[in-house]
């Protein structure tokens, strides 16, 4: 198979999980996802002979990067608006969610958000995108060990930071202090 249907087949194969990802990773900017996975094929097209057999974890990496580049221009675009001050805010087009509007397992968005870059993408790429080990060491640009350890390192912090966040649950409520045993 020549490099060009290696190239079509992976375009075939993986579109959709690039655009997932890369949607994960862009939420509320979805007029943006369609240009970073553009770009995603773009460099694969050019590096169409470095595709390796499996390359939906590659294609994260590159997907990683071109987010990264998208990211900036965002921040860039985003701070010129603020000194033109011709943002949405300034105009009164926000909108401000009530006090209990609260989205279902907010909490543990809130935690991922704490986390950082690296662990953030860490998790992601083991949780949205399923990846294994060696998948995500592909993704990341690491070493299997590597990937493996920043896994369960970011998976521990994940886990204090909800337990600092989490609700109070009903079975905390059942459970024998509170019953004001103790």
């Amino acid at each position: 198979m020549s490099n060009d249907e290696i190239f079509a087949a992976a375009y075939r194969e993986h579109y959709w999980a690039v655009s997932r990802y890369v949607a994960r990773r862009l939420q509320g900017r979805a007029d943006e996802v369609e240009e970073v996975v553009a770009e995603v094929f773009t460099v694969a097209w050019r590096r169409r002979a470095d595709l390796p057999a499996t390359p939906l974890p590659w294609l994260y990496g590159v997907a990683r990067n071109c987010l990264a580049n998208a990211v900036r221009g965002y921040g860039r675009r985003r701070r010129l608006l603020d000194r033109l001050g011709n943002d949405e805010a300034a105009h009164g087009r926000h909108i401000v969610d009530s006090p209990d509007a609260e989205a279902p397992g907010g909490w543990v968005h809130e935690a991922l958000a704490r986390l950082s870059p690296a662990d953030q993408e860490v998790l992601r790429l083991a949780a949205w995108e399923e990846l294994g080990a060696e998948e995500i060491a592909v993704a990341l640009g690491c070493g299997r060990r590597a990937a493996v350890m920043r896994l369960h390192r970011a998976r521990q912090r994940l886990k204090t930071q909800i337990d600092r966040l989490r609700p109070s649950t009903a079975v905390d409520a059942l459970s024998p202090r509170g019953f004001g045993h103790g």
